[in-house]
């Protein structure tokens, strides 16, 4: 890059408001649609997929510890501990995988919208922080999908 492309010239007697738009033009050159999609696709799935490594043994063997947080803690209702464990696990294994790959973005993205929405509910109501940061993204990659860098752009499916 040369110099003139990362300098913001303010002229005598613009305003603030000229300087911070001249700068803001520049910030939306930076940071393409499709690389916001990408983060997001990699960070959720990310949060998703090592929580699924914790609830599983070997490949995809879900743990005795998995069944008994299911039992004790997490407390599902409608839903069996033993299915709930097994659902939860296959889930934060596949859904991030499709995310990482951007294949079926959209419906990976309101899958794990799903659960964030019954983790949060159901689980631990009082971490509504971290949950809103995974359902901001879940609802940008459900909204935009998965952006120029994926499977869903190659084969042409919105």
């Amino acid at each position: 890059m040369n110099e003139a492309a990362t300098t913001i010239d303010v002229a005598p007697g613009d305003g603030i408001r000229a300087a911070w738009n001249r700068v803001a033009e520049r910030l939306s050159g930076w940071v393409s649609a499709s690389l916001l999609a990408l983060c997001a696709r990699l960070a959720l799935g990310a949060i998703f997929f090592l929580s699924g490594r914790t609830k599983v043994e070997g490949f995809l063997t879900v743990s005795e510890g998995a069944y008994a947080l299911f039992r004790e803690e997490y407390k599902v209702p409608l839903l069996p501990p033993e299915l709930a464990a097994h659902l939860a696990a296959y889930a934060e294994h596949l859904l991030p995988a499709l995310l990482v790959l951007g294949l079926f973005t959209r419906l990976s993205a309101l899958g794990l919208l799903g659960m964030t929405a019954v983790i949060q509910l159901f689980v631990y109501p009082d971490a509504w922080p971290t949950h809103l940061s995974w359902a901001t993204l879940a609802l940008y990659l459900a909204g935009r999908g998965a952006g120029a860098a994926s499977l869903d752009n190659l084969l042409r499916i919105r």
